[in-house]
């Protein structure tokens, strides 16, 4: 594999939800000293890069994703220098670093808003999407909030309506203005100038909206009366011809520094397509976008195959690299949603090997590596705006602070005070220091294949194949070579493989290899080294 690739094409990230990753000030909110803190057990662990959810200055209505000033640090995250002295240590221990960028919406509280609401006239005014509303005196179309409700809300002053596709306090900006491109060509400008390798790009696919406001159609058989925004099709909302040029104009912008920085799209459609995804991977527009396909699947060995088939037909046609991820912040955790308890735990170590073993881009979600499950959060600490806004769980039982330490109630070294989601009982089993005691841990097995990946030139983004195996069952080679092979029992029964070679990692008890004979019992994985020198 040469080495002249782009770091970032086969690349293992490490999402820190910064607010639950660690506390440096004992406030019981995650900041940029906690985070500087934990960089040695990043650096451990063996990722290539760090990707940090916002720490801009923010009311706070959603967690940071309501931004009120672009270039700049909430106080209770901490400082600029503070984020300088966090790329200059990432820097040194190897990592790179990338930020959050949310282009989509800005905070009702920003600037350029709060000159909206208060002048009719003002330029600002035209950085948002407004409309008067329909005859009868509603909103402008039938279009639905992320978060429930409509996705408008009526100015009282001007009797006209601000679009918000996710809560009222986020506005959506309206990327037809001039203004708008021109005010985020400084923004990516000013962080890129302080060394950050990339950005990860909020609500990638939003960014363009139907210019005559035309309703979208419902979504044929999905009459869901759980969520309103999912019973329509987003066509006139999402996934708009004019968002790719956006994504051209900065890709120029960025490639224009030195050090391959990085554009890392969130497309998060309905129907996660992937000849849809591919279409922003391009080569002069996104260098990745996660790839929720797969994410999407239930544990599954046919509907598994058959989504990272079609990712990886799709994008060959680009050409361009797959960005494989089971969880993040906005969905249940996977361990929960492979069933939970033992099952669930089994089933994410071996997803674990699957998805590392991919050709291509991975991208971790702090906590995963602990085999943390979704938490039940109490409904009196929930602090979701789709909580708030729906009464639907929303996403706080992904977002528990990270348990550092076996001992140390409430907050299990995550911080001195109380966290600010509450952790529950025996959380300190799952922790850091917990799983550092046990060589037969999540967080052992990832180490172990993170050190692996790198060792191996075959898990690089060349070389794969399907190789033989019985129903239930995935396996495929790794590497021109094929000097690796993954095999994987998503069945209910024991099943063996005609598989020759070393074994060299399994994701739990029970996996043998007797001389072409490979054993998996029921949730479990295996690496095996078939020969060739791994380039």
């Amino acid at each position: 594999m040469s080495d002249a690739l782009p770091w970032w094409r086969r690349a293992v990230l490490y999402e820190a939800y910064l607010r639950s990753f660690a506390d440096g000030d004992g406030d019981g909110v995650g900041d940029l000293a906690g985070l500087r803190s934990r960089l040695p057990y990043i650096e451990r662990l063996g990722v290539d890069a760090l990707w940090v959810t916002p720490f801009y200055p923010t009311p706070d209505f959603d967690h940071g994703y309501d931004v009120a000033d672009y270039c700049a640090v909430d106080p209770r995250f901490g400082t600029l220098d503070e984020f300088d002295e966090v790329v200059a240590d990432a820097r040194a221990r190897g990592l790179r670093l990338l930020v959050d960028l949310v282009p989509n919406h800005t905070s009702s509280r920003h600037a350029w808003f709060v000159n909206a609401l208060r002048d009719g006239g003002h330029p600002d005014r035209r950085r948002y999407i407004w409309a008067p509303g329909r005859d009868g005196g509603g909103p402008p179309n039938n279009w639905t909030s992320g978060c429930g409700g409509p996705a408008w809300t009526r100015d009282e002053r001007s009797g006209e309506w601000y679009l918000h596709l996710f809560s009222p306090e986020q506005p959506d900006l309206d990327w037809r203005n001039p203004e708008v491109v021109a005010s985020f060509d400084e923004v990516l400008r000013f962080w890129l100038d302080r060394g950050v390798d990339g950005f990860r790009i909020d609500v990638a696919h939003g960014l363009l909206k139907d210019e005559e406001l035309r309703d979208n159609p419902p979504r044929v058989g999905h009459d869901d009366d759980r969520s309103e925004f999912l019973r329509f099709e987003q066509r006139h909302t999402f996934d708009q011809e004019g968002v790719h040029d956006v994504y051209r104009r900065w890709r120029r912008r960025v490639d224009a520094y030195p050090g391959d920085r990085v554009l890392l799209g969130e497309v998060f459609l309905l129907n996660p397509d992937p000849a849809r995804v591919a279409r922003y991977l391009r080569p002069d527009e996104l260098h990745l976008a996660f790839n929720f396909h797969l994410l999407a699947q239930p544990w599954d060995a046919a509907r598994f195959r058959a989504s990272i088939e079609a990712t990886l037909r799709e994008l060959a046609r680009v050409p361009a690299t797959a960005t494989w991820v089971l969880s993040n912040h906005d969905v249940v955790r996977h361990a929960t949603r492979y069933g939970g308890g033992a099952a669930g735990d089994a089933r994410s170590r071996a997803a674990a090997l699957v998805l590392l073993a991919l050709p291509g881009t991975a991208c971790l979600y702090q906590g995963e590596e602990l085999g943390l499950e979704e938490v039940d959060v109490p409904a009196e600490a929930r602090q979701d705006p789709v909580y708030r806004l729906t009464g639907r769980p929303g996403r706080d039982g992904c977002r528990v602070p990270l348990p550092w330490t076996a001992g140390g109630e409430p907050g299990y070294g995550f911080t001195a005070g109380t966290p600010w989601l509450p952790t529950p009982p025996r959380w300190g089993r799952r922790s850091v220091e917990a799983q550092e005691r046990d060589p037969a841990s999540t967080l052992h097995l990832y180490r172990e294949a993170l050190a692996l990946r790198h060792a191996l030139g075959a898990l690089g983004d060349q070389g794969f194949r399907w190789l033989p195996a019985p129903d239930g069952c995935l396996a495929f080679a790794r590497g021109d070579r094929a000097s690796l092979a993954c095999a994987v029992n998503m069945g209910e029964g024991e099943e063996h493989l005609a598989l020759g070679g070393q074994l060299v990692l399994a994701s739990g008890s029970g996996v043998r290899l007797d001389g072409d004979r490979l054993t998996l019992p029921p949730s479990a994985a295996a690496w095996v080294a078939t020969g060739g020198d791994g380039s």
